[in-house]
Order: C-alpha cells, then structure tokens, then sequence
C-alpha cells in the first residue's frame, strides 16, 4: 500500500417533528453508511444518553471503537498465524472497554482488553510462548491498534 488509501463513513441524522431539539429532547438514532451499500442503525450510549433519545438496539460510537480494535487484531492475526504454518478454525474475542475521565476531566476510552479465544486445526496449534508472539505481531501490524492513544491490552482465553 504505497499510497494513502481513502476511507469513507456516511453518517445521516434527521430531526423528528415531534423533537424538541432547543431542550436536548431528541433521537440520537442515526444510520452509518458504508460502502457496498451496508447500512447501520446507530445511535448514543444509553449510559451517555438517557433513553428514549439513545437506542439500545443501535451500535454506539463507544462500541464501534471496541469492535474495531478487535476487528482490526483478529484479522491481522489470522493472516499473521497463516503465514506462521497454524490453521485457525475459529477466533471468539469478548472485548471490552472502559471509559473514564482524563486528567482534564474529559471522558475517553481510557482502556481496551481483547480476549481472544482461537480454535486451531488439529495439525497443531502454537504452544504459549508463540501463542504470545503471535499475538504481540498482531498488535503491532494493526492498523487501528496504532491510531489510537487507547491502551489496548491482549489477555488470550484460549481455546
């Protein structure tokens, strides 16, 4: 990838009538747009925004963040297990973050743990220590992993 690569969000709110916009009673519901045509239903954390103006039913930015991160290291270290000599057959990863106040008082997501369950082919999986290293690669080549401040931190669940 010898040239910047562009990537490209589309992301559509619309007031309801009924809203009363002037006193934050409004929907925070709103679609991501992607390309191939994917569509998301979207809106704030219920834990940031009260119900009824967030959805629980709708990915929130705090959660997109997690996935994300979590997307971005399964899909590295599958190609890097690959090219390794191990068949992975199935990769679990029950991520979470947590979201605290900064040093100036503003809230982030302060924290991310992966936990990575991987099945591997029988022909054999890496014992611990490559286990680690593998993991370690995957970190380092993620391409989110490197855009964020974010401590993201890899604790493998095994299989």
């Amino acid at each position: 990838m010898a040239q910047p690569h562009l990537y490209r969000a589309t992301v559509t709110w619309q007031r309801d009538a009924e809203d009363d916009f002037a006193r934050g009673r409004y929907s925070r519901r709103h679609l991501w747009h992607f390309d191939g045509g994917i569509a998301l239903a979207a809106s704030a954390s219920p834990l940031v925004v009260p119900k009824p103006w967030s959805a629980e039913d709708a990915v929130d930015p705090e959660e997109a963040f997690i996935a994300s991160l979590s997307s971005c290291h399964m899909l590295t270290f599958l190609d890097i297990a690959r090219r390794g000599g191990f068949v992975v057959e199935r990769y679990q990863d029950e991520a979470e973050g947590e979201m605290a106040k900064n040093a100036e008082g503003r809230f982030w997501i302060s924290q991310v743990t992966l936990r990575p369950r991987i099945v591997f082919s029988d022909a054999g999986a890496p014992d611990a220590a490559e286990s680690e290293r593998l993991h370690h690669a995957a970190h380092e080549a993620c391409f989110i992993a490197n855009s964020v401040l974010t401590e993201v931190r890899v604790e493998p669940a095994g299989p």
